[in-house]
């Protein structure tokens, strides 16, 4: 009973936050445009200042797991695959598809992941946090243009949608402060006191914004009507990524308690806002995006809770499949 109050505890501030967002999204009579500044606040400088605060204190071999880079970053591209098939299955829409495939791939791993985990688990799961949101990231926004130039959508050629991925790449906020927080851990760099505290700050205020902004959004697209496929999807989302994870690294060798534990979490976790995000900039999908992101965070309240307790809780679930 004592782990279901603790694991009660952990939990209730994230999805209060995020229920506390949508009740005020229905309630108050707010425009939409409002939301613009917060967005940017959370990508351009809270988000980043989470993360360099993440690595910059880290040794470098840390972040040089490449196994278990590769064999998380496997994972998630199994989920979009599978994702991806199940859009078609349903829409026989390569559009589309894709971004069920990103529905099903990509986790609240930027809003949710860093003060969750680092809440379960402690500090010791800080770098595989980081390196999973780095290159799944990397993963989904190279993948997602590249299939949506050959949809047609970007009307660009292949050349010019490669560079358009690799400028998006290297100049994207959250890939920046890792690529600075990465410096400062090589060099041994430390902020001058008055730097130290508002990045410490700012970063504090990254999951409170980006939980609440969540619900509003969610509020303000109401479900209609709930597409056929979105069951599989929450489905492959909440229950097989993190089964895959665990598998794969299983296979690859034996990670530690932490860095398992972390990725399982990690890839339960509900999808993330940034497809509604997605499809609103490829005008696809919106209300689809709307539906997962509704019924895959309602759904993750259950399975998110299960996963925390069978990893960090328990003991019951090993870390290691073949020991």
């Amino acid at each position: 009973m004592s782990d279901l109050i603790g694991l009660f505890n952990l939990l209730a501030p994230f999805f209060g936050l995020i229920g506390l967002g949508f009740f005020c999204g229905r309630v108050v009579k707010q425009p939409e445009a409002g939301l613009a500044w917060m967005q940017f606040f959370l990508i351009y400088v809270a988000l980043p200042c989470l993360f360099y605060r993440l690595i910059a204190d880290k040794p470098l071999d840390e972040l040089a797991n490449w196994p278990f880079i590769a064999a998380t970053t496997f994972s998630t591209a199994c989920a979009f695959v599978l994702s991806f098939a199940t859009g078609w299955r349903y829409t026989k829409d390569l559009p589309q598809s894709v971004m069920q495939g990103v529905a099903g791939s990509y986790s609240n791993i930027g809003y949710m992941g860093p003060p969750l985990i680092l809440a379960a688990i402690g500090t010791a799961a800080s770098a595989p946090v980081v390196l999973i949101f780095v290159f799944d990231n990397l993963f989904l926004f190279s993948v997602v243009p590249l299939l949506m130039s050959m949809a047609g959508l970007d009307k660009l050629s292949l050349s010019a949608t490669i560079r358009r991925i690799v400028w998006r790449v290297v100049t994207h906020p959250f890939n920046v402060a890792t690529a600075v927080g990465i410096a400062a851990s090589y060099l041994h760099v430390r902020l001058p006191g008055p730097a130290e505290q508002i990045v410490s700050w700012l970063s504090g205020a990254a999951a409170p914004c980006a939980l609440f902004i969540l619900g509003v959004t969610v509020a303000l697209r109401p479900l209609r009507q709930m597409p056929g496929e979105v069951p599989a999807l929450v489905f492959i989302k909440l229950i097989l990524h993190p089964l895959l994870v665990w598998v794969v690294l299983s296979a690859m060798g034996d990670f530690g308690p932490a860095w398992t534990y972390a990725a399982m979490i990690m890839a339960a976790l509900p999808p993330a806002l940034n497809i509604f995000v997605i499809s609103t900039q490829y005008n696809v999908g919106v209300e689809r995006a709307s539906a997962c992101v509704l019924v895959g965070t309602l759904v993750s309240m259950f399975t998110l809770t299960g996963v925390l307790y069978l990893t960090t809780k328990t003991g019951v679930l090993p870390y290691d499949l073949f020991p």
